[in-house]
This record gives structure tokens, C-alpha cells and sequence, in this order.
């Protein structure tokens, strides 16, 4: 068993699912099925056992189960550096959802100190041709698997921007009415550029030091000028004439952008084949979770939605024995069980199927 699983996972009026358990060894989980079997919103209903909102950013009303809409509940049993421990999340009509650790309520934040996860699903196979705000999503998403309250920095910084930016839009020019925003903007904004770049070198050191068959990337942080709170503080000072003719906030670290390399080509991410960038990808999923070993102690829990779409059967090879080298419990979905013929014996598989009433497992 990996040092962090799940063992048991239990729906309760989620997405497809009226109701749904899957009992697991810890180790690596392959569920096949067609499509809209109903296989990625497992994984969507694991990854709300950690902080924020999953992995399609979803709100709590849109995960309940139609047309019954009576809300749903994930609970599952965690194995987590010798401790085991009952989580549980839910959400009502018109409520936000809430969190139980071994009975008791928590916030959303206290998951991230008890579980890590990574994940990618094919959202994410256009990263690199998307705009910066995705990239930038991709990133932080990162970051708080490191920090889980990396999530509350930007969330102080995104809502004094707002409140900035209500008053840029309306024309005020009373200097009185943006210092106590600005300087709220400018101690979170540090906050989120350090946690960045501290995430960024881990993910580097992380991918040099490791034999892979994956293609290493060059990482850099662009579009950010002011890295301290003072910096900012200043920044966003003189920038207020041209902010009001703009009608936004134009600097800050809601303008950085992720920039990769492909490093054995030297050819910038975006400019890649599909498969090179799906292999990119990989790499910094792989590199986020060898770095998260040594921070936390353990491997984090890896959601690898259709991971086999755009990889030969070398590479797909190469994949399961990275993620079996790493003793990580990994959770893979593909359409047919011959996706994971390479697994062998050290997978546990799963067929997911459509039935009238709804997905059901096994």
C-alpha cells in the first residue's frame, strides 16, 4: 500500500452516480469503460477530497446527481503516513459544501494537510495553446499542492482587485479610496509570486535530478516585474492614471504567465507536436509528485484522466513504471482494459458501465 491512499470511496448522489463504493489495496486503480461511462467523475469525486473545487472546477449544485437533486456526499477512507482517517464532503440545494474529519467539521483547507493530489485530465492537453490564465490555473494548482493555503492568498488578492477594479471602471480618483486595497493586493501578490517561484525551482530540481523517460522542460515565470510587497505597493501607486484610462488593474502577479521549453529541442512548448506537449505534460505532473515525496513525506494520490490518449505504447509502459517506482497510489482511466496490459499484476482493474439508472462500478 502507498504511504497516501484511499481505500474506500463511497458517492452518494454525485454527478452519475445515485450510489457507487470502490474498495482499494492503496496501490494503482486502472477503470476502463466507454465513454461517458461515467469513469471521470470517480476521479472528480476523489479529487473534492482535497481543497478547493476538483478537477473541472465545478460548483457544488452541479455535482448533484439529476433529476433527483437532492445534493450529494463523497466519503472515503484515508490512509495517510500511518494514520487513518474518515473524510467525508457534501453539498445541499443552495448550500456551499462542507467538510468532516473523523467526525468533526473542518475547514476545507485542513485536507490539504492530510492529503496531496495530482491530477491531469484532457482539459489539459491544449495547456500550452491556451491563454496565460489557464496556465497560470495549471500552476497554482501546483503551488497548493505545496501550500494549501496558497488558495486563500489568492483569493484575498483576487477580491481587493475586484473591489480596485469597481473603482478604476467608476472613475474614482480619490488616492484615499485604493491605499488600504492596494496594500492588501500588494502583501497577498508577494505572497502568491514567492510561493510561485519557490514551486517553480522544487518542480525544476525535481525533473533534472530524475531518470525519465519523459522530456524535460525549461520553466520560467514571465510578465512579472514587482516580486515584494513594497514593489507592489509602489506598482500599482503609479500605475493608477493608466489603470483608470484601462479600466483594470494592467499589473501584478494576475499577469504572469507559465512559460516551458521543450529543453533537448529548445523549442518553446506551444510550437511542440501534440504528443510532445502531452509528454510536457506528464513530465511536470511526474516532477510535481517526486518533489511532493520529499516535502510531505509521501507521494501524493495522482487522478490521470484518459492518460494513454496521445501516448504510444512505450511510453505508456514508461508512465506505469515511473508511477509504480514511485509508490504512489495512481487512479487511471482509459476506454478498454488493453490500455493497461503493461500494468500487469500491479494494478488493481475496474470496468465502469452505463446502466439506465446510472453508473455503476464493476
Amino acid at each position: 500500500m502507498a504511504d497516501l491512499a484511499v481505500t474506500s470511496l463511497n458517492l452518494s448522489h454525485f454527478r452519475s452516480y445515485k450510489y457507487g463504493q470502490i474498495e482499494s489495496d492503496g496501490g494503482i486503480m486502472a477503470l476502463f469503460g466507454k465513454n461517458g461511462a461515467g469513469k471521470t467523475n470517480i476521479l472528480e469525486a476523489l479529487s473534492m477530497l482535497s481543497p478547493g473545487r476538483g478537477l473541472r472546477r465545478a460548483q457544488p449544485a452541479d455535482l448533484m446527481r439529476r433529476p433527483e437533486a437532492l445534493g450529494w456526499k463523497v466519503s472515503a477512507e484515508l490512509h495517510s503516513l500511518s494514520e487513518i482517517h474518515e473524510i467525508s464532503t457534501r453539498a445541499e440545494n443552495d448550500t456551499p459544501r462542507s467538510v468532516e474529519i473523523d467526525g468533526k467539521k473542518a475547514p476545507q483547507v485542513a485536507l490539504g494537510r492530510l492529503a496531496r493530489m495530482v491530477w491531469l485530465v484532457p482539459a489539459m492537453d491544449r495547456l500550452w495553446l491556451e491563454g496565460a490564465g489557464e496556465r497560470r490555473r495549471f500552476l497554482d494548482r501546483m503551488v497548493m499542492s505545496f501550500y494549501p493555503k496558497h488558495a486563500e492568498a489568492t483569493l484575498a488578492y483576487e477580491k481587493a482587485m475586484r473591489d480596485r477594479n469597481r473603482l478604476l471602471k467608476d472613475q474614482v480618483n480619490d488616492p484615499a479610496w485604493y491605499k488600504a486595497l492596494e496594500a492588501r493586493m500588494a502583501d497577498s501578490g508577494a505572497e502568491i509570486i514567492s510561493h510561485r517561484a519557490e514551486v517553480l525551482a522544487r518542480l525544476q530540481t525535481a525533473q533534472n535530478s530524475a531518470k525519465s523517460a519523459f522530456p524535460k522542460a525549461e520553466l520560467r515565470l514571465i510578465g512579472v516585474e514587482h516580486t515584494t510587497s513594497a514593489a507592489l505597493t509602489e506598482a500599482f501607486s503609479a500605475g493608477r492614471m493608466q489603470d483608470l484610462r484601462a479600466g483594470r488593474t494592467l499589473d501584478g502577479p494576475h499577469r504572469a504567465d507559465l512559460h516551458a521549453i521543450y529543453a533537448a529541442k529548445g523549442v518553446e512548448a506551444r510550437a511542440c507536436s501534440t504528443g510532445e506537449q502531452k509528454a510536457l505534460l506528464i513530465s511536470l505532473i511526474l516532477a510535481n509528485a517526486r518533489a511532493l515525496k520529499d516535502d510531505f513525506g509521501a507521494p501524493p494520490i495522482l487522478l490521470l484522466d484518459e492518460v494513454a490518449a496521445h501516448l504510444d505504447a512505450d511510453r505508456r509502459a514508461a508512465l506505469y513504471d515511473e508511477i509504480h517506482q514511485l509508490k504512489a497510489q495512481a487512479w487511471l482511466t482509459g476506454t478498454g482494459p488493453e490500455l493497461f496490459e503493461a500494468l500487469g499484476p500491479r494494478a488493481e482493474m475496474l470496468e465502469i458501465t452505463e446502466q439506465d439508472a446510472g453508473s455503476e462500478i464493476g
